[in-house]
């Protein structure tokens, strides 16, 4: 609520609060870094990747690219700085310098960061604990060890340094979010596409603040009902899939849109969006299929909002989609809900499969048979052709 109230208030203020933020956690990261160096012990890092226990996804090349895929949220907040390119000086300049700087720089600091971890205690060590705590147990095993085996930590100090640190950064992951999601949905009700409500700017701060509010209220539920772990995986899988649709508009774009100004062009086309595609397809491959039924789910959704406000109210369209259009998005949904009945049956086989989740799948797929049958046989103001 903090966040969504700062961002209400205008970009320059949250930028503010944003680069504090930031300046305290990378500073207590690096001295994290620094100082847990000196604690590695080199047999706690061999092997350097443990050997598969026989379960898919658990160690091995498949525990290292389904945990890739989990965590991939990580990455989300790089993406969300390009929504806010209207609100830039020079967007064809210092978005990319931005974005791909600070990509760069993170991808480091996440990888010294996890090398430390596992170096100063054994990965096993870890096992079974969540959350924040996996940093505690780190920094209790930077110590000298007493003559009984346990060890007294030279930094205690720096548990509650840690914990300052990451909730930090999940404030400012937050505060990103919320400011790409807001944008995003700002751009869409400029189109038409979603109610005039999301594009209404606050007289005195000049900010979508409406729009803020009902994210805030939204979020607000999610934190407080979902839980951690599959809110993140939701957020994995649906920036996966999304970098997968931006990669094949690059392709698009470039075809039908040849001429259209670009000031910032992506090298390599189309090689660099294909490879972009595979390598999210192949990481979402390795998620459980729980997170699967999930996406599908909220992309029928989407289909469902598009079917019977976007298309009616788009702004591009003044005349009217054809009726061949309305009939596209909704055979377009058929199909999610034949991939929907196909993931939640193959999810429904393993022993840890819930039935709650199963049966709404079904349900969920089945009531969407007789939507996307009525939006298919919407009519509009020009006929066929």
């Amino acid at each position: 609520m903090l966040m969504s109230l700062v961002l209400m208030r205008g970009t320059r203020e949250s930028s503010f609060v944003n680069g504090v933020i930031v300046l305290i956690k990378v500073s207590i990261v690096l001295i994290f870094i620094a100082l847990g160096w000196q604690y590695i012990n080199p047999s706690n890092l061999t092997p350097y990747v443990p050997e598969n226990t026989g379960v898919f996804g658990e160690f091995g090349f498949s525990g290292i690219i389904r945990a890739a895929a989990i965590v991939f949220f990580a990455y989300i907040g790089f993406d969300a700085v390009s929504t806010a390119a209207q609100e830039a000086k020079n967007p064809g300049r210092d978005m990319p310098i931005g974005i791909l700087l600070s990509l760069f720089i993170c991808t480091i600091l996440y990888i010294l960061f996890a090398h430390v971890m596992t170096g100063v205690a054994n990965y096993e060590t870890f096992k079974g604990v969540d959350g924040i705590a996996p940093v505690a147990v780190a920094i209790d095993h930077m110590g000298q060890a007493n003559p009984d085996g346990t060890i007294t930590p030279d930094y205690p100090w720096m548990n509650k340094a840690i914990i300052l640190a990451i909730l930090g950064g999940y404030a400012s992951v937050i505060m990103v979010m919320l400011m790409g999601q807001s944008r995003v949905f700002f751009s869409m009700s400029r189109d038409g596409l979603v109610p005039k409500v999301f594009s209404e700017v606050h007289k005195k701060y000049r900010t979508p603040a409406r729009n803020n509010f009902m994210f805030m209220l939204v979020v607000s539920v999610f934190a407080a009902f979902v839980p951690a772990n599959v809110v993140g995986e939701m957020t994995s899988i649906g920036t996966l899939f999304a970098f997968i649709l931006v990669c094949i508009g690059v392709i698009v774009m470039r075809r039908t849109q040849p001429d259209a100004p670009r000031v910032f062009k992506t090298p390599l086309v189309p090689l660099v969006p294909i490879l972009g595609v595979a390598t999210c397809l192949f990481m979402m491959v390795f998620l459980p299929l729980d997170t699967w039924i999930r996406l599908v789910a909220w992309m029928m959704f989407g289909f469902d909002l598009y079917l019977f406000y976007g298309m009616k109210n788009s702004h591009m369209n003044k005349q009217g989609f054809s009726n061949k259009s309305f009939r596209t998005v909704a055979y377009t949904g058929m199909a999610m809900v034949l991939i929907l009945i196909i993931v939640a049956v193959l999810y429904n086989q393993a022993p840890e499969a819930s039935a709650g989740l199963f049966w709404f799948s079904i349900i969920f797929a089945l009531a969407h048979i007789i939507i996307y049958s009525i939006g298919a046989r919407q009519k509009n103001t020009i006929t066929d052709k």
